[in-house]
């Protein structure tokens, strides 16, 4: 039994479509120059911080008049981007693909988590995304461009961005994000999620859900272990902390701030 999928396109069973037959009939719909992106796109890189199921958005030349239908969403572009074939498949690069992406996001947190991936593996650059952002369409750029201003001043994850918010409200001096913390001997201690410089205050989002691995987690216990054995006052927050009490959080850094003020700084500094 065939079954129609998308207008000119069977699968030639009768049971529910993969995902790959899914983005294979979207792309022969839209046509031979068509291109995966957004989210199926990135999934199809590796990322794992996506919205389970969104479609499958696809690309096509400006020219080109196929309209979107059913989960397919077909966006026709006057910047065609050259695809980058993955797995047989035609797809947007990650910077285009998780602009595209982001821009149909709803909720912040989402687009914190899928652009912070992109960052924190390596895999784009933010001065990269922000100049795709401010070339692309301007629809649905405010989230992006909100998280990618985040990411600009060094914030890495979801729970970063919830913390800067609430170093913001604490009132303390500017806080810079994930530098390296040496010793007097030039030793790596650590890259703290947080540092303060003027009095040697490292602030640590502590908790194993938001680290992209277990190992992270045991990693960053130990770094906490190392820098208060160089006499670095650490402040370590838990994630739903900085969601649910904020203010709590704020009197702690502040807390933390006066005692780091009357204790000598030790000889530790940071590095670009």
């Amino acid at each position: 039994m065939w079954q129609r999928v998308l207008p000119g396109v069977v699968v030639m069973h009768s049971g529910r479509p993969t995902r790959r037959e899914r983005i294979e009939a979207a792309l022969m719909y839209a046509g031979p120059d068509a291109q995966l992106t957004g989210v199926e796109a990135c999934r199809e890189r590796g990322l794992r911080r996506l919205p389970a199921d969104s479609g499958v958005h696809v690309l096509v030349p400006a020219e080109r008049r196929p309209s979107s239908c059913g989960l397919v969403t077909v966006e026709r572009t006057t910047r065609p981007p050259r695809p980058v074939w993955c797995g047989g498949l035609p797809c947007a690069p990650l910077v285009r693909a998780g602009l595209d992406a982001a821009r149909r996001m709803r909720q912040v947190d989402d687009v914190r988590a899928m652009l912070s991936e992109l960052v924190q593996r390596e895999l784009c650059r933010p001065e990269d995304l922000m100049a795709e952002l401010n070339a692309g369409c301007k629809a649905g750029s405010a989230l992006p461009r909100a998280v990618l201003r985040e990411l600009l001043v060094g914030v890495r994850s979801v729970a970063e961005a919830w913390a800067l918010a609430v170093w913001r409200r604490s009132g303390l001096p500017e806080l810079t994000w994930n530098v390296p913390v040496h010793d007097a001997n030039g030793r790596l201690l650590a890259v703290p999620d947080g540092w303060l410089d003027s009095v040697a205050l490292a602030w640590e989002i502590d908790s194993y859900e938001w680290h992209l691995a277990p190992a992270d987690y045991a990693r960053t216990v130990k770094r906490n272990s190392r820098l208060a054995a160089a006499g670095v006052v650490v402040v370590p927050t838990l994630p739903s902390s900085l969601r649910d009490e904020p203010d709590v959080v704020a009197l702690e850094l502040r807390a933390a701030y006066e005692q780091a003020l009357r204790r000598p700084r030790p000889e530790v500094y940071m590095s670009a």
